[in-house]
């Protein structure tokens, strides 16, 4: 039982990051490879472990970026969630279809954090999603990685830093693109002096 809490654990310090880490399905594979957990309980904790941080990432992200960065950022990125909403089912789908993408899902909920959306918004299309891309990750890992030398070998694939950059670029994407003349104006205009 103990070894299913550490997959949790796992998922949750993964995902609560606002950082982006490799995805919690590596540590879900990890643990199913090393102990030769059960395949579907193993997503079901990890799951469970990543929705718990993306929920508290939702939540706490709202306090630090009032700290940090300025006044017109917290509001460019208020006007990006408000037309989020906007969308209705179409941006849930967006959300669904963007966690099954192998992206980082971290700058998703540091925007809906920023914008104070309601975790409720997001969630259950994030749900959707990963529970969708960590079964076939999990899967697909345990297949792959029958011997733990190729699993540590992976980590550090092209694969993983290509994510990792990615998930960076979005980070500064949403930071830095000034939102509201772009939706408005359609001009793409940076802002690199957000902080306070």
């Amino acid at each position: 039982m103990w070894k299913y809490i550490l997959v949790f654990i796992g998922a949750f310090l993964t995902d609560v990051s606002p950082i982006p880490l490799p995805p919690a399905f590596t540590v879900m594979i990890f643990f199913q490879v090393k102990y030769h957990l059960s395949l579907w309980i193993v997503v079901a904790t990890g799951v469970s472990g990543s929705i718990l941080g993306r929920w508290l990432l939702t939540l706490y992200i709202p306090k630090i970026s009032g700290r940090i960065f300025k006044q017109a950022k917290n509001e460019d990125i208020h006007f990006l969630g408000r037309k989020l909403k906007e969308k209705g089912w179409k941006s849930q789908l967006s959300i669904v279809v963007y966690s099954l993408m192998p992206l980082p899902t971290t700058p998703l909920f540091i925007a809906a954090g920023m914008a104070k959306m309601r975790p409720i918004f997001i969630i259950p299309a994030f749900f959707i999603g990963k529970v969708t891309s960590d079964t076939i990750a999990v899967v697909t890992g345990k297949y792959a990685a029958e011997n733990t030398a190729d699993l540590i070998h992976g980590a550090m694939s092209w694969k993983s830093v290509a994510g990792l950059a990615a998930g960076l670029l979005l980070i500064f994407i949403l930071l830095f693109i000034d939102w509201h003349t772009l939706l408005r104006q359609r001009k793409l205009r940076l802002k690199f002096r957000i902080l306070k």
